[in-house]
């Protein structure tokens, strides 16, 4: 009798496509996001420069490194990650910022992309935790915790 190799299994089928389609949209949102703050640390101008160009940075700078480990997390399930500018913004539906948006719209712009973000992370973590994905359900908890605390920031300079 010989021995057959198993395959590794994951808590989640791949089947699960409500989980993969909300993965799919909080990574699309993320990368979104990204840009979007990318482009207002380029284009801010005005007495609060300092202040907002060194945030922007380190916050796009952390949603470029969460969404390598979003996209590693639909790679470690068996989906595929969402790629292309089009199709990310298309399934993200973040609202664009113009380039010459004051500071306070490029605020209040944000932090309406983080409340997205939120809600579809809110999402994605009960599909996990429906799903016993464990590891899916703490990974959202913690980008929640990282958008409410941003949420927060954004809407604190805009008082």
């Amino acid at each position: 009798m010989s021995k057959q190799k198993k395959k590794p299994t994951t808590t989640v089928s791949k089947k699960n496509s409500k989980l993969q389609d909300a993965l799919r949209v909080v990574l699309a949102d993320t990368y979104a996001l990204m840009a979007q703050t990318h482009l207002c640390h380029w284009n801010v101008e005005g007495p609060s420069f300092f202040a907002l160009h060194a945030a922007f940075e380190v916050q796009y700078t952390e949603l470029f490194t969460a969404s390598d480990e979003l996209a590693e997390r639909l790679r470690a399930l068996g989906f595929l990650a969402p790629g292309g500018l089009s199709s990310l913004a298309a399934l993200a539906g973040i609202k664009e910022l113009p380039e010459d948006c004051s500071d306070k719209d490029m605020v209040r712009g944000l932090a309406a992309a983080h409340e997205k973000l939120i809600r579809d992370a809110s999402l994605a973590r009960d599909l996990a935790g429906e799903a016993g994905d464990n590891e899916t359900e703490d990974l959202m908890i913690a980008r929640i915790q990282l958008h409410q605390k941003t949420l927060w920031m954004l809407t604190s300079y805009l008082k």
